[in-house]
């Protein structure tokens, strides 16, 4: 695989632990991580919640804007530069017009609702309700996972990983990559 590969998927899908494994097995990649670009706002930071305005819908478009932008500069430079975020519904055919560089890669994590939940209780850090919860309004497992199987474009090739270890994924992803190629 070389140009571009999105992952994306709920949160605690595995997308990070997958797109770093994905990048050390391609002879020149990099991992660009969407979330590092919602972090570097220091103050000011408007986060994406169920109950989310204008400015952090700004921001949200911001970031995936950034996050486009570096993955067709390191793909420039011949890297293939491995993107994972959560690109959901809509977001998904948007975020893919951003990207210049050919090939373009969409690979979707779909484990199952429990599995999703099992993982998020299982990690350090914590997507769903917590710090994201804004009056009330908070992000849940099935709620996401709705999104994701109801209004998420069927491009580019989609995982059940739910009983996958990440290393089986990366395998699967490889195996299938003319599948995922949306350009």
């Amino acid at each position: 695989m070389d140009g571009v590969v999105v992952i994306t998927g709920v949160m605690a899908a595995g997308k990070s632990t997958v797109a770093q494994l994905l990048a050390e097995r391609l002879p020149r990649a990099v991992h660009v991580r969407g979330d590092v670009f919602r972090r570097m706002i220091v103050t000011g930071r408007a986060d994406y919640t169920p109950a989310a305005g204008a400015e952090a819908a700004a921001q949200l478009r911001l970031r995936q804007r950034l996050s486009a932008a570096t993955a067709d500069a390191y793909a420039e430079a011949g890297f293939t530069a491995v993107v994972q975020d959560v690109l959901l519904g809509e977001d998904l055919r948007t975020y893919t017009g951003l990207i210049r560089t050919r090939p373009l890669y969409v690979v979707v994590l779909a484990p199952d609702a429990e599995t999703v939940a099992a993982r998020e209780a299982g990690r350090a850090k914590t997507g769903y309700g917590g710090a994201w919860t804004v009056s009330g309004e908070a992000w849940t497992v099935s709620g996401l996972d709705e999104v994701l199987r109801r209004r998420t474009p069927r491009i580019g090739l989609w995982l059940d990983t739910t009983r996958w270890t990440p290393e089986e994924t990366v395998a699967a992803i490889l195996a299938g990559a003319q599948r995922a190629r949306v350009a």
